[in-house]
């Protein structure tokens, strides 16, 4: 055996189209920012090239949509957005250039309104770029074809030597960004496979997707969006009583002789929820996210690790739909706090307060609970898309 590792994978980037304007949709703003799949047109298109290894993004948005495109991305790393042109051509070309201090070995070029993107049409693209400095995706077409003049026909067209283009095209960075600097006249090129072949070089076809089509009209938006499935999380944590701690309980303080001691304001209750949120959308747990040997979380008010999950949980398309919690303990009594508890807990989570239970019961005295050595909590999170 000769030892020999295979070769590394290409670096990857991205150069996003989402400078139109979008009108044929019938959305209230721009089609590219408008709901889908629980999130964002935009979002979804950045996400599914992310899970397929890309690693950068130049987004081509409109003028003055700059606070609009940051709420649609916030929390992916890699992204940088730039103002687009008058036509498309021209917002590819300045993605391009914003990508150009650090080329890519290779880059994507995709449309933010095919918001479904396979992870397997970007392996293939990128498989063929191995033999050619430019790959599209396309699909056969199924129905007669005839050339038309005006409203006559005029011959038959040969479906057999037609294609569907699609979105993402992949090249070779260095190739495609000579072709865009390079293009002779006005940049009003229909894609980037034809600028490639303008400047001489050979684009391969592989196999595309029906995921991959096109958001357009307003019916593409009542039949492709369809809204995720609600998600549900558990949560359970545990801290001992002990003396001369507070004791806070959903965000209340609650006057008793022992308070529970924790690395952070040790609210139990609050920490059974933040894991059943975190648990409904797939991202860890609270030790993760606010971890005890961290300095900066001593004595932290639990509330802040609330507000944490709350946001994660509108990043990844979700809202609370509602809450129950149960208080294992022997003392103090939660019955006089509870609607205290529910308040602020129903504050903290941005929801009305017939969205949040909060119980309580007791051990029968056994246990380190029924012992008065501390309280456990358990909670049970519903997420539903916003």
């Amino acid at each position: 055996m000769s030892g020999d590792s295979p070769p590394p994978s290409p670096s990857v980037a991205a150069v996003i189209v989402a400078a139109g304007k979008g009108l044929r949709a019938g959305q209230p703003l721009p089609k590219q920012f408008a709901p889908h799949g629980g999130s964002t047109v935009l979002r979804c298109a950045v996400q599914a090239l992310q899970a397929a290894g890309v690693e950068r993004f130049a987004v081509a948005i409109p003028a003055g949509a700059e606070e609009l495109a940051q709420q649609c991305l916030s929390g992916i790393p890699g992204v940088t957005l730039l103002t687009g042109g008058d036509t498309r051509q021209q917002s590819v070309a300045l993605g391009l250039e914003a990508l150009a201090a650090e080329p890519p070995a290779v880059v994507l070029i995709h449309d933010a309104a095919r918001p479904d993107c396979p992870p397997e049409v970007v392996a293939r693209l990128v498989a063929a770029l191995a033999d050619h400095p430019g790959a599209i995706p396309v699909l056969p077409v199924v129905d007669s074809m005839v050339v038309a003049e005006g409203d006559l026909m005029a011959a038959d067209a040969q479906r057999e030597s037609l294609r569907r283009v699609q979105t993402p095209q992949a090249f070779r960075f260095a190739d495609v960004l000579a072709a865009h600097r390079t293009w002779p006249g006005e940049s009003i090129a229909g894609d980037d496979a034809q600028v490639l072949r303008a400047a001489g070089h050979a684009v391969a076809l592989v196999a595309g997707d029906e995921r991959l089509r096109k958001l357009t009209v307003a019916e593409d938006f009542m039949t492709s969006s369809p809204l995720p499935i609600p998600r549900i999380g558990s949560g359970y944590d545990v801290h001992r009583l002990a003396s001369g701690e507070e004791l806070w309980l959903c965000g209340v303080k609650i006057d008793h002789d022992k308070g529970l001691a924790g690395h952070s304001d040790a609210d139990v209750a609050l920490h059974a929820v933040v894991d059943a949120i975190l648990g409904a959308i797939g991202n860890g747990d609270i030790g993760q996210h606010f971890p005890p040997s961290d300095p900066q979380w001593r004595g932290a008010p639990s509330s802040r690790f609330i507000e944490h999950a709350v946001t994660l949980a509108a990043e990844a398309g979700y809202a609370v739909g509602n809450i129950d919690l149960t208080l294992i303990c022997e003392a103090p009594r939660i019955g006089p706090h509870r609607e205290a508890m529910r308040a602020r807990l129903a504050e903290l989570l941005r929801v009305d307060i017939g969205q949040v239970s909060v119980k309580a019961t007791t051990t029968e005295k056994l246990g380190f609970t029924g012992r008065g050595e501390g309280i456990a909590a358990q909670a049970v999170a519903l997420l539903v898309a916003r």
